[in-house]
């Protein structure tokens, strides 16, 4: 049951600050409610395919707000596809052990942390032109990734694309949120063809998370600063990451 949980109006209160916060970035925003489905006690058969659900639907909101503005880069996204999206889908009909997945999950909500203090990836005005070989490397790893945690791949991403010069922030924002989008499909049809099922309950989590990326979306995609909402999500982020190594 998603909806068991105790406390699960506080969960749900949470929710679409997170899909906001994401949303403003370009992000589906998984590892954020990977994050906190594991503060809230959530089964990890329950948190792969209900992160993975949530992001299909937050990151097309902000795909589409950032693709509407037109920093949308089809070259830097076809690159890292081709290969993510089958890879994403292999990473989906893998099951981890449970004690596993903690482990790897609390170190990428790590990087999701510091991804959110902005401590790597700046923006840079100088851009290169990713190659080709890059770009399939890249993505192929991300997607693999991505499918086997539960997430899009967006918060490895975006980093990777402003550390390289390969695209600017917003530029970052539009081609990850529909690469969160591809492989979060491509990984959740992984999952359901191995056995995994969706509980009916989180489709009301999605119409909760969608308030949330429909604001985040529309108003970054224009012009705001999330500084003092990015700390609050980041303490969340680091309870969690506590939690998942020490249970």
């Amino acid at each position: 049951m998603v909806l068991g949980n105790e406390h699960i109006y506080i969960f749900l209160m949470i929710l679409p600050i997170v899909s906001f916060l994401y949303a403003s970035v370009g992000h589906g925003g998984a590892s954020g409610y990977l994050a906190l489905m594991a503060v809230f006690s959530f089964a990890p058969g329950i948190m792969k395919p209900t992160a993975l659900l949530l992001n299909l639907f937050v990151a097309a909101i902000s795909f589409y707000y950032f693709y509407k503005e037109g920093y949308f880069n089809k070259r830097l996204f076809l690159y890292f596809a081709i290969t993510s999206i089958p890879l994403a889908f292999i990473g989906g009909t893998i099951e981890v052990d449970a004690t596993i997945y903690k482990k790897i999950l609390a170190v990428l909500l790590l990087f999701a942390t510091l991804k959110m203090l902005n401590v790597f990836g700046k923006e840079s005005v100088t851009i290169k032109n990713v190659k080709l070989w890059q770009g399939l490397l890249v993505g192929g790893a991300i997607g693999f990734f991505s499918g086997l945690i539960g997430i899009g791949g967006g918060i490895i991403l975006s980093p990777i694309i402003l550390l390289l010069h390969w695209g600017n922030m917003k530029e970052a924002a539009a081609v990850s949120a529909l690469f969160i989008w591809v492989n979060s499909a491509s990984g959740l049809v992984g999952q359901l063809s191995s056995g995994v099922s969706i509980e009916l309950e989180s489709f009301l989590l999605v119409a909760i998370a969608l308030i949330g990326g429909v604001f985040g979306g529309y108003f970054g995609s224009k012009k705001i600063n999330n500084q003092k909402l990015r700390y609050v999500l980041s303490f969340v982020l680091l309870i969690a990451c506590v939690k998942l190594f020490y249970t």
